[in-house]
């Protein structure tokens, strides 16, 4: 152990580093936004009103913490600038072919435009909670004018600039993406509550039965088994052979080389989800600020938990899958760069032909990786219909998948990192 110790010491560097992080960002989503009285923060409903998206920010979002936006203005950020680079913007366009100067150029214009998103969502959080009826409210002795307003946003604003900060730290100097690593510290923080609230439900009350008891078994058992179904799912990819052309080379390595091309069962990941979450929770969120009187029918089109709000949350999940699919994997430019690398698929003509079979690959793949991505999103609503579950119990498919791809990411990271030490101790 003391000798795989000293072999590991950059690796355990790391990872302490990365809990320490975490533990700082943890502590930052316990602090209030100024000029918030936090007296009834723990009786208040606001995380019914977030809901999904109160999940990214372990809480911090409900909570009105100085953190409460989190990461989440700067994946909205990077999504907003995939779509700028399709040549809506040529100079974005062409800095994107540009390298690693132009990728650093990227970065730097995605995160101004993250500070941009969070203040105008600060904005709106804050104005839209000054005039609704939640239980959070602000310090009565305090004259609430525009100036206020904007020193809160721009706290608010500086904690999704320290959040990206911290994110980099860690991708830099830790295991992992810091990004993601924060979004999976947020879900998991989440757990010991639900668990509980399920707990007090079902075991922790007068009326206990078998039933209950029954009942409470299944949930847990539901959630063991999403969660080996989500690390088969996410392992599955459909591989297209790939053939080079003989060539001669500097080191005479004549012949054929074979790699296939590898198209993920769900290459979106869990960005529709979060597309579709985020568009049907804007209409509820605004009439909850304004303050609507009769609000029935726009719960009836944009809640998920009713019946026409979740036929639309499904096909919006569809709609965003096959969009930011063939986003992320763009047939013809993938059929440009084969025949650039003067290679081919058997059976198909470099070009047009192989473009338009990669498309129709990639069509079915995503065909079966949306229906994949929609039934895990719909698992936790249909639970919660069938079982009465509270509010609390808001991790579901979706999270759970979120947290299997980067715990599988960071184990291979681990595992590359204590190998390349093991082969520097030999050498």
């Amino acid at each position: 152990m003391a000798k795989w110790l000293s072999k590991n010491k950059k690796l355990i560097l790391m990872i302490l580093f990365t809990l320490g992080a975490l533990l700082i960002w943890r502590f930052g989503t316990k602090i209030t936004v100024p000029l918030f009285s936090a007296n009834n923060l723990s009786s208040s409903d606001t995380s019914q009103l977030f809901g999904f998206l109160d999940i990214f920010t372990g809480g911090a979002l409900s909570q009105f913490s100085i953190l409460a936006l989190g990461i989440s203005p700067y994946i909205t950020s990077s999504i907003v600038m995939e779509l700028l680079k399709m040549d809506i913007i040529p100079q974005f366009k062409e800095w994107s072919e540009e390298g690693e100067e132009g990728r650093a150029k990227l970065s730097q214009w995605t995160r101004y435009i993250a500070l941009l998103l969070a203040f105008v969502q600060s904005i709106t959080v804050i104005v839209g909670v000054g005039h609704s009826s939640s239980a959070l409210y602000f310090d009565p002795t305090i004259n609430m004018n525009a100036f206020t307003y904007l020193y809160m946003a721009l706290v608010m604003t500086a904690g999704t600039a320290f959040v990206m900060w911290l994110a980099d730290q860690i991708t830099m100097h830790g295991i992992g993406n810091g990004g993601s690593m924060i979004i999976v510290a947020g879900i998991v923080a989440e757990l010991p509550a639900m668990f509980v609230s399920l707990w007090n439900q079902f075991i922790n009350i007068d009326e206990r039965t078998a039933w209950t008891i029954i009942q409470f078994i299944i949930i847990c058992v539901m959630f063991i088994a999403i969660i080996v179904a989500v690390v088969w799912f996410e392992g599955i990819h459909r591989h297209i052979p790939i053939q080079y052309a003989n060539k001669p080379s500097a080191y005479k390595l004549i012949g054929k080389q074979d790699s296939p091309f590898q198209i993920k069962l769900n290459s979106a990941s869990v960005i529709p989800v979060i597309f579709a979450s985020t568009i049907l929770s804007i209409p509820l969120t605004v009439i909850n600020f304004v303050g609507v009187e009769d609000a029935s029918w726009w719960n009836i089109i944009f809640s998920t938990n009713k019946p026409i709000g979740f036929v639309i949350y499904i096909l919006l999940i569809f709609v965003f899958s096959f969009f930011y699919s063939f986003l992320q994997i763009d047939p013809d430019k993938v059929a440009d760069n084969l025949k650039k690398q003067n290679a081919y698929i058997p059976g198909y003509k470099p070009g047009e032909e192989t473009a338009d079979f990669i498309s129709r690959v990639l069509f079915k793949v995503t065909l079966l990786g949306a229906t994949y991505l929609a039934i895990l999103a719909s698992l936790p609503i249909i639970i919660t219909w069938i079982f009465g579950l509270g509010s609390t119990v808001s991790v579901g498919g979706t999270s759970i998948m979120i947290v299997v791809g980067v715990a599988v990411e960071t184990a291979k990271q681990i595992k590359q990192e204590s190998e390349k030490q093991e082969v520097h101790g030999f050498l």
